[in-house]
This record gives structure tokens, sequence and C-alpha cells, in this order.
């Protein structure tokens, strides 16, 4: 039978893979054939040997359909993939941080004179002013102990619009618990719930400051949620795509064949919603410091995990009071930012452009 192996259907491509020169990106399309007779991709003829194919096609366009045609005693079959041409890659990396509610509640409770009075605050206001990173921080409505978002001052407004160039808010859920709220609740209560949030940080933080979701918590929605997520702005949902003894996790619902694609790359194109499905690099809070260079040396020296590097961790981890507290939480942070940055990758928030690229 006929089929395309490589671009896989929903490949984000860029200048790693191919060659660029005069306008175009031109790859290597191989497969498999049936044998005895012909195949063109694209209009290209292909070169074959034992069961497989090549071509060199040409991409021009940011989208583009590749199509193998084979005809021979075995009839007439094609097999088609799209894929995406990120034209205007470069190395990068983004910064999100999840659970996020503990910061909010010792500001408002506290009162402090500036919001960057909060360590958190200031411990990223430190990394941004040394390495210029961008932070995406997903918020809780409710804390642990019942504190609402609704119970955060506005006083603090002017302060967040000031740094909307680099610190951004979104939603991340209602609450911590339960976990995995969303694995199998309506489009309408994630909705819900996200609206909820919204409005909040609208009121303290202004519009500039609300940007779109990254990451949903736990990583799970229903397949019907997100074409609606979709059509409220949201561009890009990052996870793990995990392979476990059950299958794959944490990947929205994703077939196990996209899963595993995703795994061992830095994103796919879901084209039926719009969306991007991006794979998170490093789990700060998981990676000692010894262990940083490490675990992104490997992903920087493969072409299909070298372009995008997906920062991760998660807030509660920083807080003394917390059960699992991790002293060198911050330097662990520090450590993930250090490489990137010495290794040419530069900073950017994924809802800018596409995946923090010009479209």
């Amino acid at each position: 039978m006929l089929r395309i192996k490589d671009p896989f259907h929903g490949a984000i491509l860029n200048y790693r893979h191919g060659a660029v020169q005069d306008g175009q990106l031109t790859i290597t399309v191989t497969g498999n054939w049936p044998g005895h007779g012909t195949v063109e991709v694209n209009g290209v003829p292909a070169t074959v040997a034992g069961d497989g194919f090549s071509a060199q096609v040409a991409l021009t366009d940011r989208e583009t359909d590749i199509v193998a045609v084979y005809d021979g005693i075995h009839g007439h079959q094609e097999h088609r993939v799209r894929v995406l041409w990120d034209k205007h890659s470069f190395p990068r990396y983004r910064f999100s941080i999840d659970d996020n509610s503990f910061f909010l509640r010792d500001i408002a409770r506290k009162g402090y004179g500036s919001m960057f009075d909060c360590f958190y605050l200031d411990m990223l206001r430190r990394l941004n002013r040394e390495y210029g990173t961008k932070f995406t921080l997903n918020i809780y409505y409710e804390a642990d102990d019942g504190w609402l978002l609704m119970e955060f001052p506005d006083r603090y407004r002017a302060e967040w619009e000031g740094c909307a160039d680099w610190l951004g808010l979104t939603f991340h859920a209602y609450a911590n618990l339960p976990d995995r709220p969303y694995q199998y609740a309506s489009p309408q209560k994630l909705l819900a719930d996200r609206a909820l949030v919204h409005e909040q940080i609208v009121r303290f933080a202004g519009e500039q400051t609300l940007i779109p979701e990254t990451v949903i918590h736990w990583g799970m929605v229903l397949p019907e949620a997100l074409p609606e997520l979709r059509k409220t702005g949201v561009k890009v949902l990052s996870g793990f795509s995990n392979p476990t003894s059950h299958g794959y996790d944490v990947n929205y619902w994703m077939d196990e064949v996209r899963s595993e694609y995703l795994y061992r790359h830095d994103a796919i194109k879901d084209f039926p919603s719009d969306l991007v499905f991006s794979r998170v690099d490093i789990v700060c809070n998981n990676t000692p410091v010894e262990q940083v260079a490490p675990t992104l040396e490997p992903l920087a020296q493969n072409p299909d995990t070298a372009e995008i590097m997906d920062l991760f961790t998660h807030e509660q981890y920083f807080w003394d009071f917390y059960q699992n507290y991790i002293p060198d939480h911050p330097e662990r942070v520090e450590a993930a930012i250090r490489w990137v940055t010495e290794h040419g990758y530069k900073p950017v928030f994924y809802h800018e452009g596409f995946l923090g690229a010009p479209e």
C-alpha cells in the first residue's frame, strides 16, 4: 500500500528539516509503495528502492498538502498529508508556570506597597531583567483555603500594565482540586470557569495582561472543547504526551499515533481544530540543578526538538509552607533559563505570532 511516512501529517517544519532557498523549503518526502509501477509526489517523480520511495519537494506556502500518487499493477493509489512550514522560525523558548494562587493571596492579605514586594514576583522580575524572560502565569480562581481571586485588589493595576510585555496572566482551572477537572467536563463547564478567571484578571490587571491559555490543568479536555477554545483566541495547548502503562497521558485526548509523534517533536498542528499542540521539555520543580543541562542538551542536538524549548514549572514549590517545598526551586528555574539563553534561544509568548515567531 502507498503511504507517506515522513513528513508526518500535522508536522511543523522549519529550516532544520530541509534547505531554504529562493523563498522555498525543499524537503525529502519518504514512504512505502507497493512496487511494479511509478510514484510521483506533488508531481515530482520519486526514486524507488525496495519497498520505499523518496522525492524532493519544495514548499512555498505556509501550509501544503503533500500528495503521493502511485500507478502500476496494483492500480491507482494516493496518500496525502498536510504540513506547516514555520517560515520565520528562530531558536526560542517560553516559560510557563502552573498552579498559581499563593502569590496572589499573599499580596492581597499583606497589602504590599508594591506587588513586587512579594518575593515570587520580585524573583520573576529579576529573571526578566537579567535574561529578558517572558513568563506565562496560569492561575486558579480559588486557593486551597477558600481564598478567591475576586478578593485580589485592583490597586496594583498600573504595575501589572507596566510589565504586560513580559508577564502574562491566564486561566488554568477553577481550583487545584479535584485533579483532572476538565478531563470529562463539558465545554460549557470549562468555558464558565475560564470566564470567571478572565473577568478578574481584566479587573485587577488590565486587558493587556490577560493572554490566551496554553495549559489547562492536567492537560486534558474533551475533544469537543478544542474548537470552542480556538474560537476564544487560544492558539497553542501544551502538555507532555507521556507514554504510560495505560497509554499516553496529559495529551488533550490525542490519539496514540499523534501522541507518540508529539512525544518526539516540538509540536504538531491539529488541522480540524486549528490548534497547535506543544510538548513541554522540562519541568523545573522535578529537575535538580545538575540535571538541567543534561535534560536540555539532547533536545538541542535533535532537529525535531531543537527549535523551541518549552520550559515549565509549578508555583507551589517556591513556598516554604507548602508540604513539598523545594528550597532550591529558584536555582532550578534560573539554571534552565541560563542554559537556553547561553545557547541562543530568545524568550517569547506563544500567542504572539506562531509559537512566538512571526506568522
